[in-house]
């Protein structure tokens, strides 16, 4: 079954778009699996250094270049709860590869940071970049070219989009993406948000919000919002990255266990040593990209896959644009409430049906491509199940249910939420920039007012606190973007502008700066480009200038004459204080070479 006519014309006109760069890295994947893509291209001192701690068995199974060796690249530490449970995947992976008469070996770890721990902290200006330290940090580990395939074990933000772009830099490898699993519930989001915007107003304690935080994070997993983390694992399952069913499953569980073991055993037998060899690079192309994009805007996910997106095509030679994700923002339905966009958290989505019931109902509507290959073989229906423990310990998988178990978290294709994706692309005078509406009231949509401009966010925090935020406003925080101190997310301005729209004041953001994937239910105009670093329009922007910001329309501009507008000097500021500390003088390259974000903020050249 081909996908309707609308999603069809988009991904055309991506393939025709990309077809050098795509024709060039087939051909450099095609290469390296001819010429340099196994052990026996390596000398005998080589082998001996990558397989010195090997029994002697494994070291003659893996000299003789008979058995598939599997590359575990791991985004482990025991800090973070949603990479802590990976510490005991690779002892069950290599069990599982031995069963399945392979070997497998930790081929490298690589950095796992959270915006959790560093929002509002001189750490987040290294966030960003983290997602390249990562492809870098795993293209080491896989550069001793002793495998056949690669797993890959990451979650949060920036670690799975990494991991995605050293997959397809190594494209001539099988890859499969393993997950750990949301967090159990805890505190309700919505009540957690309650006391955060208590906690802003004076009006709670820091006893009282750490006690909500503790209670809300609590355990191993992935937060259960639906941001990025989870954004990521949607991603992986619809693009075919994941075995079946494997996103949403809680961490310490047999259920859990059994899909690594399935997947790690998946992984073995997708090798050249093989029948069904399928090289990551070749699986993955513009269908699978375009239905990324449809999953992102059915669930309304992270903003910051506007960014990651773009980044990640480009290693397998796929130009996808801002354009692209906007226009098939029209032809998606949103079909999920999931915080921030509903109360649920993505354990009630994965209860309501998940990931199954919502494949099926785009399959059955043409909303995305059923004819693409994936880790688990030819097309994308066999992931419209769900995944359950079989009575011998295995995984069984059954249809997914027909009816939603809750549709005011899981909605059908015909009583979608609202009729547009999650996301929308801004554009107007002030450059292009990105929405996320899901969560944004209808009559909200829509905002003309006086701009306030801060060149930080601690400088709107501080003028909440004076009580100078008074009337309607859109607040514009400027020098935010990837040249001038690595984009960070600027979730601190959530709760403060949420507390006056809720006091009646009508209130929106424009930066050029990111927010959180859990961007809420103020209107944020974001990733504004070009920056303000770069002498962007947002750099012109005066106090008291009128801007309108109309997400329905898909317009951002600041209603000052042409001329006067383009006469203004630029303005200017002293960016020292974001270049040293928390290691930010180690990133001061990545500072001068990175990208604009609508290019996918990269700080090296994939295509």
């Amino acid at each position: 079954m081909t996908a309707r006519r609308d999603i069809e014309v988009i991904t055309e006109r991506i393939r025709q778009r990309s077809k050098a760069g795509r024709e060039r890295y087939l051909s450099r994947i095609a290469e390296a699996s001819n010429r340099t893509a196994n052990r026996s291209v390596l000398s005998c001192g080589n082998l001996a250094h990558g397989f010195a701690v090997c029994s002697p068995s494994e070291k003659l199974a893996l000299g003789a270049d008979k058995v598939p060796n599997l590359g575990i690249i791991t985004s482990y530490n025991d800090m973070l709860s949603a990479h802590q449970p990976f510490e005991t995947f690779p002892a069950l992976i290599k069990e599982a590869a031995r069963e399945a008469g392979g070997i497998a070996q930790v081929a490298g770890g690589v950095p796992a940071m959270c915006d959790g721990v560093t929002q509002g902290q001189p750490g987040m200006e290294l966030s960003l970049f983290s997602r390249d330290v990562i492809a870098m940090a795993a293209a080491i580990g896989l550069s001793h070219n002793m495998f056949d395939a690669a797993v890959y074990l990451g979650v949060c933000d920036k670690i799975v989009p990494g991991l995605v772009i050293a997959a397809l830099t190594f494209g001539h490898l099988p890859a499969v993406f393993i997950p750990a699993g949301p967090m159990t519930t805890g505190l309700p989001n919505d009540e957690k948000a309650k006391v955060r915007q208590l906690y802003a107003e004076g009006k709670a304690g820091r006893a009282e919000l750490l006690e909500a935080e503790s209670k809300s994070y609590h355990g191993p997993g992935t937060c259960t919002f639906y941001g990025t983390a989870n954004s990521n694992q949607m991603l992986m399952e619809i693009m075919g990255l994941h075995t079946p069913g494997a996103s949403f499953v809680n961490p310490g569980t047999p259920l859990r266990d059994a899909l690594t073991r399935e997947a790690t055993k998946r992984a073995l037998a997708i090798t050249a040593l093989g029948n069904a060899y399928t090289p990551v690079g070749r699986m993955i192309d513009e269908r699978s990209f375009v239905n990324g994009v449809v999953g992102l805007h059915a669930t309304g996910g992270s903003t910051n896959h506007t960014i990651h997106l773009i980044a990640m095509a480009a290693a397998a030679g796929i130009a996808l644009t801002w354009q692209d994700i906007s226009d098939l923002s029209e032809a998606v339905p949103l079909l999920a409430r999931v915080y921030p966009n509903g109360l649920a958290d993505v354990n009630h989505f994965h209860a309501a049906g998940g990931l199954g019931f919502l494949i099926r109902e785009l399959l059955d509507e043409g909303v995305l491509h059923e004819d693409v290959q994936t880790v688990w073989g030819e097309g994308l229906r066999p992931y419209a199940v769900e995944a359950k423990l079989g009575a011998d310990g295995a995984v069984l998988r059954e249809a997914s249910p027909r009816a939603s178990g809750d549709e005011k978290v899981l909605a059908p294709f015909n009583k979608a939420f609202q009729a547009t994706g999650g996301l929308k692309v801004l554009a107007g005078n002030l450059g292009h920039a990105v929405i996320k509406t899901s969560a944004v009231k209808p009559e909200r949509r829509i905002i003309e007012a006086p701009a306030k401009v801060f060149d930080s966010q601690q400088g709107l925090n501080d003028a909440f606190k004076a009580g100078t935020l008074t009337g309607d406003f859109i607040a514009v925080i400027r020098f935010q973007g990837p040249k001038a101190n690595g984009m960070p997310e600027l979730h601190k301005l959530t709760t403060v502008l949420g507390i006056l729209q809720d006091r009646g004041q009508r209130v929106a953001l424009v930066t050029d700066g990111r927010m959180s994937g859990a961007s809420g239910k103020v209107p944020a105009a974001i990733h504004v480009t070009p920056e303000a670093v770069e002498d962007g329009p947002i750099a012109r922007i005066h106090d008291g200038d009128i801007i309108r910001l109309d997400a329905d329309a898909g317009t951002l501009e600041v209603l000052v004459p042409g001329t006067e507008f383009a006469l203004r000097r630029t303005a200017e500021v002293d960016l020292i204080g974001n270049e040293f500390g928390f290691g930010r003088e180690l990133f001061a390259g990545f500072r001068q070479l990175v990208g604009r974000a609508d290019h996918g903020a990269s700080a090296f050249d994939t295509a």
